[in-house]
């Protein structure tokens, strides 16, 4: 398809490249030619080229920025949304989150993964880094929905096993414009020496990078402590995890020896504020992050932790926690925060094609109404996004060129009132 954005604010999230007015013209899935007002008159002389628009879409003066990338999520554990609240993380895990799992079966995955979809439209995201069970449901459902979506493997004791690993690492990676796959295992808890020391293997024979939560509470550090006399980060790079990347979801709790370890492996922290907060895991010292100059990304953690996929809320989450933490209310600006969320999030994930709105790159495009009392006056537009900013805003959601969430309005091929029904049915299973 043809589509042309046009009487548009554009933030593109390139390197010091300020708010401008002008447009954005999409072939297919990529963008084929963005500019401001200026080249545009300097180019065309008001004279466009011939073009058969499938969509021409006046922005009217609103804002088009890269959709949001979330990077660490469960999209099914919508099913447990509001279920299991208010208890601390180990009970939460082992009381209501694992037997309620142990119940689902890759169908109800797969029609729970939808579920989600639609609210991360809603939000403005346009790609998840997804790790939960039946990898193959949960990348049809996004395939389906349209969304895009890093899958990353939740190996540990009780579920997959490296030869499965392997084989899903090498049949999503094959080309495809949705769907990839980064190799990771659940967590050091959960998952023993010796499948690690397999991972770790499988890591350096495709010289890939490996993902896992880490140091989400203090409990997590001190009994790795006990068990190998390390912390989580030093212990898993001990065993060759780390030598081509990857990351680290939550991080809660690192130390400077965790820290050196990010900052020479270059990994990234992917902080999810609002799961911490909930369940009451303490705050990601990202301040600190920063200024060892280690990559920081922004994840909702599940529905079941959070409980709002909600990218504003985080973004405000991230500033307005380190803020506190530093007692510095300089300690974090909002557009590293918004950097975060876009472009250190793509970075996270290995999405090079959809960090920036550039030509060439992905059509994952969001349009944030600025014609609402919370963005008014517009002083400073990332400033009002991160700490004003809401679901409210999101006038459009595009992926891979594709129109996909329009002012309240769905793309999608099916009714959301059929997924409501059909999640409805499943968690009266469940929980029968």
């Amino acid at each position: 398809m043809n589509i042309r954005l046009y009487n548009a604010r554009i933030l593109t999230m390139e390197k010091d490249r300020p708010v401008f007015r002008g447009e954005i013209w999409i072939k297919n899935e990529k963008i084929a030619y963005i500019a401001d007002e200026d080249e545009l008159k300097r180019e065309w002389d008001g004279d466009f080229p011939k073009i058969s628009w499938d969509c021409e879409m006046d922005c009217r003066d609103n804002l088009l920025m890269p959709g949001f990338k979330d990077a660490h999520t469960h999209s099914a554990m919508t099913f447990l949304r509001s279920y299991a609240d208010d208890v601390p993380l180990q009970k939460w895990l082992n009381e209501k989150v694992f037997p309620m799992e142990a119940k689902l079966t890759g169908e109800d995955i797969y029609h729970l993964t939808r579920l989600a979809v639609l609210e991360y439209l809603t939000s403005g995201i346009t790609a998840i880094f997804e790790m939960y069970l039946t990898p193959d449901t949960i990348a049809q459902a996004c395939l389906d929905m349209g969304m895009r979506c890093v899958l990353t493997s939740g190996l540990n004791n009780f579920s997959s096993s490296i030869e499965q690993v392997e084989e899903e690492y090498c049949r999503w990676n094959k080309k495809n414009s949705l769907i990839s796959y980064q190799l990771g295992f659940h967590a050091e808890y959960t998952t023993s020496k010796e499948i690690l020391y397999k991972l770790a293997q499988l890591s350096h024979k495709y010289r890939a990078p490996v993902y896992t939560h880490m140091s989400e509470t203090e409990q997590e550090v001190d009994e790795c402590m006990g068990r190998w006399g390390m912390t989580p980060a030093v212990f898993l790079d001990s065993m060759g995890l780390f030598e081509f990347g990857g990351g680290g979801f939550h991080c809660v709790h690192l130390t400077e020896s965790d820290m050196e370890v990010f900052r020479r492996r270059r990994l990234h922290v992917i902080t999810n504020p609002a799961s911490n907060m909930k369940l009451a895991s303490g705050v990601a010292p990202v301040a600190e992050f920063l200024r060892k100059r280690i990559p920081v990304a922004i994840g909702t953690d599940g529905p079941a932790s959070n409980n709002c996929l909600d990218m504003f809320r985080e973004m405000f989450l991230v500033t307005g926690l380190s803020k506190l933490k530093e007692n510095d209310a300089a300690s974090m600006d909002a557009m590293n925060v918004l950097n975060m969320a876009t472009v250190q999030g793509a970075k996270a994930m290995r999405l090079s094609k959809a960090d920036v709105l550039a030509k060439g790159k992905l059509a994952d495009i969001i349009m944030i109404d600025l014609h609402q009392p919370n963005m008014q006056p517009i002083h400073n537009i990332p400033k009002n996004i991160v700490y004003s900013g809401s679901k409210s805003n999101v006038a459009m959601t595009m992926i891979g060129g594709k129109i996909l969430y329009h002012r309240g309005e769905y793309n999608i091929g099916e009714s959301p009132e059929k997924i409501y029904a059909k999640c409805d049915e499943i968690v009266r299973r469940l929980t029968g």
